[in-house]
């Protein structure tokens, strides 16, 4: 792990890399926002190629309430970014923000344990995924 996400490999297509994540995440109370398929963008826009990675926006709507009470300027952060990343063919990188990394920028005290049970929840669906 690093400071800002939770990462493993699993072996999946990034198809299946997505459904997982998105089970996972849905039993710790998130769902998915958004879905920006990058790779596609990328070519797109310029016209250049890049590894196959799909960005999916996730929030906890009870966790969002909370920590936007505390403090509104949370809003940029949201959602949470949840990256699946094809590493090579039949290998996916799924990475899990650390909510905790996250709200540092905010240098908000009031967030820090909110911020833990967010991490807490990221990691625990990962490690079951």
């Amino acid at each position: 792990m690093n400071a800002i996400n939770y990462k493993r490999e699993i072996a999946a297509t990034v198809a299946e890399a997505i459904e997982r994540a998105t089970k996972v995440l849905s039993a710790e109370g998130f769902g998915i926002l958004t879905r920006i398929d990058m790779h596609t963008k990328i070519k797109e826009k310029i016209d250049k190629d890049i590894i196959p990675t799909v960005i999916l926006g996730v929030c906890n709507p009870n966790f969002a309430y909370q920590v936007y009470i505390i403090n509104s300027n949370i809003s940029s952060l949201l959602p949470c970014n949840v990256v699946i990343r094809e590493v090579r063919p039949g290998r996916i990188s799924v990475e899990f923000v650390k909510p905790s990394a996250m709200f540092q920028i905010l240098d908000d005290s009031r967030l820090t344990e909110l911020a833990r049970e967010g991490d807490v929840a990221m990691e625990r669906a990962l490690k079951s995924l």
